[in-house]
């Protein structure tokens, strides 16, 4: 603070100092006129700004290499302007000389007050640049302590529409808030729309009032584990135990540091989805202190627990809204029945919500037949809904996936081979899709297939918002949920054949126990394509001998800290795609990796959370493979041993993805000689700080991506020799100031996304103009600027603005 108290005050004795000196001078320099004339003027239109400038130093400690190079230059120009005054008028060599050095003085004023001084000239400006200025500190401070995406415990946000939840808001928010009520049961049949009504409670404003930052929510589901909970809220709240977490026992009896911490403001935990079984979980999480309440959602109304709100189901006048809305009758696309036929629909769905809106998702945009063969089903008008059992039957009745040519039922049902109440990576279904229905690789009709499932309500695709660069390419960020049951309805669909028949076997395990027609057999043969295996933190099992010579796509979910791949993985011939995810706290190990490479047809891999050392520890060629995708894992030293093998291990490599690998530092040279390389995307990697300077050896390069990599500083000038480039993103690389001299020789460049380089304020290199093929900038509005001259040369240039979006939640605070 004091340093730029000092900065500002200095900066404002300067200005005063010249202002004097050129008022001065000019009116006996004659032959200086027009130059000191312009000059005085430019130091006329900073005057009023610089005890803004002066209070703002005052506040932060404002970025200082633009204003101190300023100050240098103004405490020179002083001195030039009263040497002026001593020029004579026959000296043409001085004249020119100092006429020069004048005319540079006024252009860095110029410069200053056009790019800098634009964000003093209102106070709501000030403020800006005090919150820029933070995030600027923070953003150089990166990050001796950052860590990947933090498990979020916010509640999620709504994104359909409600009806019938006003009384029901009332009378549970009068229910939670008395004194004497610390522990709340919401109980309801499933798809009721329990978690639904949790989500309106906490956009009341009242809640948010009370409880503010320190509404909880955590997913509890069929297998709760408690370590893990309680991680992810001292994570969420940025908090660290007293000493590593062990076991259930030390969670628990470490939480009460995290809610002492962040009280005393009153606390509202919500334990979402407790089943039959867990009833004594919640209580776990029950301490003596002051204005902390607990809010439980179940199927079971459990007795054990005093205060119970019953959520009834939707009356027949909310009900049909919610049908006609999620048929979308009031649009006019498709069929709409008699009033009669759509009663007789609604009073068979018995008031649930999650039934109203599936089925009527299921006849949106449908023809007259559709809706009279449903309505045949249904004849009876009666309710087709009393249990779990019948609301999965009921729900099956609405999949009906005519001229499903796309396979939008594959797709429902490959859904449950990911854990419940995880999100699903877009990303990685794109690549089970395209190796097991021959979707495109870039994900159009995935996507596609993904949006048709969220309007039949059969699924939920959330996609962050996207710069035109960024549209049918970059899906890092975008993911897929699903309610529990739906997910139980795609796993029942596909168990319908015997296990040893079925095209996608889905198997969950828990603890140690192995299905009993796994263990009845020595040797179990599985004709599935898909295989999902999904082992809880307990699991410690030796995998018993599997035949599976059909599957394409293996994907493994586990807790524990270390794992190992599965010996009947070497005898799968067909496999082209393993996605291995771990679901625990902690980054795991993996063992096993040197059987992938007996793999003749293995293309894809991707591993999220895991410590990938090993995975090079021998080097193992895998030459079918075309793609490796690495999210949250740890780096570590893995590519310190691989240097001079890479392209002899992976020689038809295609793409490579690394996201969130928060200790990867650098990228091994080896890298280079991939010859093959497409695609190489480097994202949210903020130690990542130099690239390889032979980058240019990747001649066959199309997309280079290095998006939110703030600590890297520059491109190697190598990147000349990418001719084949037609996509460079450097979006939000806060440290990079300056293009490549010759990033003009990108003959084929035709997207450019510089949104957020907030450093690169010089011009652009003069090669710039030659990148006739360059179609589309995105960038910020400062930077904009500097595309200007540029457009004169290339006229079908398009340059964007982007939205501001600014989004620090992977910065510490």
């Amino acid at each position: 603070m004091a340093a730029g108290a000092a900065l500002g005050l200095v900066f404002q004795e300067v200005v005063a100092v010249l202002h004097d000196a050129v008022k001065e001078v000019g009116s006996k320099a004659l032959m200086f006129e027009p130059i000191l004339k312009s000059l005085e003027s430019q130091l006329g239109s900073l005057a009023p700004l610089v005890e803004d400038i002066r209070q703002l130093s005052e506040q932060l400690d404002l970025r200082k290499v633009e204003s101190e190079t300023l100050i240098e230059h103004m405490r020179k120009g002083e001195k030039l302007v009263r040497k002026c005054s001593k020029i004579r008028w026959w000296n043409y060599c001085f004249k020119v000389h100092y006429s020069t050095k004048l005319k540079e003085l006024d252009e860095e004023i110029v410069k200053f007050c056009q790019v800098n001084l634009q964000v003093y000239s209102t106070r709501n400006a000030l403020l800006a640049l005090s919150s820029m200025n933070r995030m600027l500190q923070k953003v150089d401070s990166v990050v001796e302590s950052l860590e990947t995406p933090r498990a979020s415990c916010a509640v999620p946000g709504l994104r359909d529409v409600t009806v019938g939840l006003e009384m029901p808001i009332m009378e549970l928010k009068t229910l939670l808030l008395k004194e004497e009520v610390q522990l709340l049961l919401l109980t309801a049949p499933g798809g009721c729309g329990k978690t639904t009504l949790v989500q309106k409670l906490c956009e009341d404003d009242q809640i948010k009032g009370i409880y503010k930052e320190n509404i909880l929510f955590v997913n509890v589901s069929k297998t709760p584990n408690v370590k893990v909970i309680v991680q992810n809220l001292f994570d969420y709240k940025r908090c660290r135990p007293e000493f590593l977490i062990q076991s259930d026992e030390e969670a628990i009896e470490q939480l009460p540091q995290l809610l002492n911490h962040i009280g005393p403001n009153p606390i509202l935990l919500i334990l979402d989805d407790v089943w039959l079984g867990s009833e004594s979980l919640p209580e776990k999480f029950k301490f003596n202190i002051p204005k902390y309440k607990i809010l439980i959602t179940s199927r079971t109304a459990f007795p054990r627990f005093e205060f119970t709100y019953n959520l009834k189901l939707l009356n027949d006048v909310d009900a049909n809204d919610l049908f006609c809305h999620s048929a979308s009758l009031q649009d006019g696309s498709s069929y709409i029945p008699a009033e009669e036929d759509i009663k007789k629909i609604v009073r068979g769905c018995g008031g649930f919500p999650l039934v109203l809106k599936v089925i009527g998702g299921s006849l949106r945009r449908q023809k007259e037949e559709v809706w009279r063969s449903r309505l045949m089903k249904w004849s009876d008008g009666r309710s087709f809904v009393s249990s779990d059992a019948e609301l999965l039957a009921c729900l099956q009745k609405s999949l009906e996936f005519q001229y499903d040519k796309d396979n939008i039922e594959d797709c429902f049902m490959d859904l449950g081979s990911f854990p419940e109440d995880q999100r699903i990576p877009v990303a990685a279904l794109i690549d089970m899709w395209a190796e097991l229905y021959g979707l495109d690789e870039d994900g159009i009709h995935a996507i596609a297939n993904l949006q048709e499932l969220t309007t039949r309500n059969l699924a939920s695709l959330v996609m962050a918002r996207k710069d035109a660069s960024e549209v049918n390419s970059y899906y890092n960020d975008d993911f897929v949920t699903q309610h529990d049951i739906l997910r139980e309805l795609a796993m029942h669909q596909s168990s319908q054949e015997p296990e040893g028949q079925r095209p996608r076997l889905i198997m969950n395990i828990s603890g140690n126990n192995l299905p009993k027609w796994w263990m009845e057999q020595k040797q179990l043969l599985i004709n599935a394509r898909l295989l999902s295996i999904s082992t809880d933190e307990s699991f410690s099992w030796s995998w018993c001998n599997i035949q599976a010579p059909k599957v394409e796509v293996l994907v493994l979910n586990f807790q524990t800290k270390n794992y190992t791949l599965p010996d009947f993985v070497e005898t799968m011939d067909e496999l082209k795609v393993l996605i291995v995810t771990n679901y625990g706290f902690f980054h795991a190990g993996i063992s096993n990796f040197q059987l992938l490479g007996s793999l003749p047809n293995f293309r894809r891999i991707r591993l999220e959370k895991v410590s990938i050392s090993s995975l090079f520890e021998t080097v193992v060629p895998l030459k079918s493979l075309k793609k490796i995708s690495l999210f949250m894992c740890n780096i570590g030293k893995a590519f310190e041993n691989c240097t001079n093998q890479l392209s002899n291990a992976l020689p038809n490599l295609i793409e490579i993805r690394i996201d969130y690998c928060n200790d990867l530092l650098e990228l091994p040279v080896g890298l280079c000689d991939i010859v093959l390389l497409k695609k190489l995307s480097i994202t949210n990697c903020h130690k990542l700080s130099a690239l390889p300077k032979g980058i240019g050896k990747l001649v066959n390069l199309e997309v280079l991506r290095f998006r939110s990599c703030t600590n890297l500083s520059e491109l190697p000038e190598s990147i000349r020799s990418l001719h084949e480039l037609s996509t460079l993103d450097i979006s939000d690389c806060l440290s990079i100031s300056k293009l490549p001299k010759h990033i003009g020789e990108l003959c084929n460049l035709k997207v450019l996304n510089m949104k957020g380089c907030l450093r690169l304020r010089n011009s652009l290199p003069e090669s710039t103009v030659e990148l006739k093929q360059l179609k589309l900038v995105v960038c910020d509005e400062e930077r904009a600027k500097l595309w200007e001259p540029i457009k004169e040369f290339l006229t079908e240039l398009k340059v964007e603005v982007a939205e501001k979006d600014i989004n620090l939640n992977w910065l510490p605070k």
